[in-house]
């Protein structure tokens, strides 16, 4: 009884985890990485969606916004079994597009303006930061396996 449920949660299931490189060129538009998977029972992996996400906010204290933007997003159909003690690895390559503010695209229109669009984003203490999520469809999981990593992208 404690297995099945264990093996419903998740417990001793499959556990994934993304390795990325620690700085991406965004004028690529291109993420390569790779998941591993690991599990203490054989399970199916039945899909993996991977998503690139640019977390921007600007302002301070009570007056700061953020905003949340879906940059690429892959989803890996390919069904396999993770065998107990065996590492399966699955390469990828993120495709994606970033998007520019309304400042940023002031800034790249000349060098001048540049110098301006990089103080008015001083000012309003603008940033982004990159993420990368995965999850997995596991067969006869309620809980699937997921992981995130920060990524920088220059």
């Amino acid at each position: 009884m404690i297995g099945k449920v264990k093996k419903w949660l998740g417990i001793e299931g499959v556990k994934l985890e993304l390795e990325l490189p620690e700085e991406v060129s965004g004028k690529l538009g291109l993420l390569p990485g790779k998941i591993l998977f690991q599990s203490m029972n054989p399970q199916t992996v039945k899909s993996i969606r991977i998503v690139l996400i640019e977390k921007y906010s600007r302002g301070r204290g009570k007056e700061k916004l953020i905003d949340e933007y879906e940059l690429g997003e892959i989803q890996l159909s390919e069904t396999f079994i993770v065998e107990p003690g065996e590492v399966k690895e699955v390469d990828f390559s993120l495709p994606f597009k970033m998007v520019k503010s309304d400042v940023d695209e002031f800034g790249d229109r000349n060098f001048l303006f540049g110098g301006m669009a990089k103080a008015a984003k001083l000012i309003q203490a603008a940033k982004s930061e990159y993420r990368v999520e995965a999850e997995a469809q596991v067969q006869g999981v309620a809980l699937n396996p997921f992981d995130k990593k920060y990524v920088l992208i220059k």
